[in-house]
């Protein structure tokens, strides 16, 4: 897809997720408007800063996976993996599991671009990260998704407050100083996205598909349980509220 909304992509990798069997790759290319995704037990008041994202209505978005809080936009690119348990042989359906083997697939999508790295649970180029992970495992399947930091406006950053939970790598370093842009080391998106598919062919059979051959036929009465909690400037509500939920059902395992 390109520049879907990410609450549109959400929703259709939630509906894959648990109303189909096959085995799904989604690209994204870029999304707007700029968009705050947060787990599916984040806080708002711990992750966001509250009066600049009303100030400027941003959207926040509560994902139906686990992980940590992104700012999102149109240089970000999404790509998401959707499998059975039964898809990869020997691979436990376990986030441990999962991210060491997404980490050896990227390794091979990143390999001449700059010295790739799982760090703990993120993707990184050598002590600095480009894409933020996140996971949901059900009975029979598992989603890994990640959002890859082609570029990214260091204006945006700031609506995000640093988390209480960091990686150690971190090292309390902010923004600036922590992340890095995916555009730095390679040469376009495409060659990103062609890698994707390449390194896919060493375990899957790869058929590109339309979004409307992809959708379920039962899609339109599906109930996805991710949320907009906080709407933008398209939204017809004149006051905006937070809502916390200090205790929900969590069948999700964060990366």
């Amino acid at each position: 897809m390109g520049g879907a909304p990410i609450l549109q992509q959400l929703h259709l990798e939630e509906r894959l997720l648990r109303r189909t069997s096959d085995n799904w790759c989604i690209v994204n290319d870029g999304t707007a408007p700029p968009t705050i995704v947060m787990g599916v037990s984040g806080k708002v008041s711990e992750l966001v800063e509250i009066r600049p994202v009303l100030r400027d209505h941003v959207p926040v978005v509560r994902r139906f996976s686990g992980g940590g809080t992104v700012i999102v936009d149109q240089g970000t690119v999404f790509v998401t993996f959707i499998c059975n348990k039964t898809a990869i042989a020997g691979l436990q359906p376990f986030p441990r599991d999962i991210m060491s083997w997404t980490g050896q697939l990227y390794g091979k999508v990143f390999r001449g671009f700059g010295e790739f790295h799982l760090r703990e649970n993120d993707y990184a180029f050598d002590h600095r990260k480009f894409g933020g992970n996140a996971q949901s495992i059900t009975k029979d399947r598992w989603v890994h998704h990640t959002s890859f930091l082609w570029d990214y406006d260091v204006k945006n950053m700031g609506y995000l407050k640093n988390p209480q939970r960091a990686p150690e790598y971190r090292q309390a370093r902010d923004h600036s100083d922590f992340l890095c842009r995916m555009n730095e080391y390679m040469p376009s998106r495409s060659v990103f996205t062609e890698g994707i598919t390449a390194a896919l062919g060493d375990h899957f059979t790869v058929q590109h598909t339309e979004l409307e051959t992809a959708l379920p036929e039962d899609h339109d009465d599906f109930m996805p349980s991710t949320k907009i909690i906080v709407r933008g400037p398209h939204t017809t509500h004149r006051r905006t509220q937070f809502v916390e939920h200090d205790s929900l059902p969590m069948n999700t395992h964060g990366s």
